[in-house]
């Protein structure tokens, strides 16, 4: 009985699965040119903001956001722009081992205030992030991008 079972448990060469054994890297600190830079990041992130929003709204835009409510079309055009800075910041910047987060805020301007802040727990010694901003007559928006390294 014991032997039966065994023989179903054993798989047949069509069976079988390859593993793949990935060694640990030991690497516990990025290159130097391999680190977050906030200040390339913003350039980055500023200029994504400037590309997408410039000129884009106008004062239409702002009636039908009060009549009509298109909080829709500002989340989707907010998390394009997240996508965007994300994707530039990969391709632009040397981050391997970086995990990258983006968070875009978009508000309408009406003479009140906003005050974003953030809390994480990283290493300050490879960790960091970069905070933009854009306004014009009709609207504000805020980038915070998070580079956090992945040891």
């Amino acid at each position: 009985m014991a032997e039966e079972i065994q023989n179903d448990t054993q798989p047949s060469s069509q069976q079988q699965q390859t593993n793949d054994i990935v060694l640990p890297t030991y690497i516990m600190k990025p290159d130097e040119n391999e680190k977050f830079y906030p200040s390339q990041v913003k350039q980055i992130a500023q200029d994504v903001l400037k590309d997408e929003l410039d000129g884009k709204i106008d004062e239409r835009w702002m009636e039908e956001w009060v009549e009509y409510n298109t909080a829709d079309d500002f989340e989707s055009l907010s998390k394009d722009i997240a996508d965007k800075i994300k994707t530039k910041c990969k391709n632009t910047l040397n981050l391997p081992r970086y995990k990258l987060i983006v968070q875009v805020t978009i508000g309408q301007k009406k003479d009140q205030g906003v005050s974003i802040t953030s809390r994480c727990l990283w290493d300050t010694s490879t960790d960091n992030y970069a905070s933009v901003s854009y306004q014009d007559a009709f609207i504000w928006a805020s980038a915070l991008v998070f580079g956090l390294y992945i040891e």
